[in-house]
């Protein structure tokens, strides 16, 4: 028995090492001298120590405007897709109605089409209603690419709560409304951490949506920012390592401030899901 959790603490390890390396090159490469990056066998360790990479990146142009345009379109998704999530699932997990176990599955379908499948279809409606490169065009693009998501993860955590407790606060003359706000919301706080952590990362991450949507370089957000490195003449691998730096910073905070939160979160969510 020993020896099989040893294999297994072995293998989990090797799979940190292959998934944790391209993270290390990404962080070591930015701290390089602009020269040591090019170099035909470049080192695993940095020989030098340098921020000349993260001054060139700062010195891009967009480079604060493409914070805030992700700012703004990814908190607004993730507030909205909650808020609708948080209803939606309620209703799947809490009250009987036609149709549910169809909708059900039909979340489940609308996460396993590709979506580059739907790129056509969403650029084309957007246009038709004039929401072309900009920031609603593409919130909305992405609270419809996140909600199933949500949904279905904060469905699964509330199947984890007990629906006695609710019915005891019914019993004791609270309203439906009153006992999901003081019973059921604060014993969600961990599944809506998880959720929208989550669909912050997937918004903030997103390329390719963004790209096309938003084609002038003053709505771009932070991915579509970060394309701009590569150009005709080749990559500027040291800037961009720097500035892919800079973009997963929010993302890595959220995810330390908030990690019990999130492993209860989930882990509930695919318990019960």
């Amino acid at each position: 028995m020993k020896s099989i959790f040893r294999g297994a603490n072995l293998t989990g390890l090797a799979f940190l090492l292959f998934l944790g390396f391209p993270v290390y090159w990404m962080v070591s490469t930015s701290f390089k001298d602009p020269k040591d990056v090019l170099v035909a066998s470049p080192s695993l360790i940095p020989t030098s120590f340098s921020l000349e990479n993260y001054v060139l990146a700062f010195e891009k142009e967009y480079f604060i405007g493409s914070i805030i345009n992700s700012a703004i379109v990814v908190s607004a998704t993730v507030v909205v897709s909650v808020v609708l999530a948080l209803t939606a699932s309620f209703a799947l997990a809490r009250i009987q109605f036609r149709g549910k176990s169809t909708f059900t599955v039909l979340i489940l379908l609308v996460q396993m089409v590709p979506l580059t499948a739907l790129i056509i279809p969403l650029f084309l409606q957007l246009s038709s209603l004039g929401l072309v490169n900009t920031q609603p065009g593409l919130i909305i693009t992405y609270i419809a690419f996140v909600l199933p998501f949500v949904i279905w993860t904060l469905r699964g955590f509330l199947m984890g709560i007990p629906q006695e407790l609710e019915e005891a606060a019914l019993v004791d003359g609270c309203s439906r409304p009153k006992a999901f706000v003081y019973i059921i919301f604060p014993l969600m706080a961990p599944g809506l951490v998880a959720t929208g952590v989550y669909a912050f990362i997937q918004a903030w991450n997103e390329f390719l949506l963004a790209y096309i949507i938003m084609a002038s370089q003053e709505n771009q957000t932070l991915p579509v920012w970060l394309a701009g490195f590569t150009t005709r003449t080749g990559t500027e691998w040291g800037p961009l390592m720097a500035a892919s730096v800079i973009a997963a910073i929010p993302a890595v905070v959220l995810f330390l401030i908030f990690q019990k939160k999130l492993a209860v979160g989930v882990t509930a969510g695919a318990i019960k899901g």
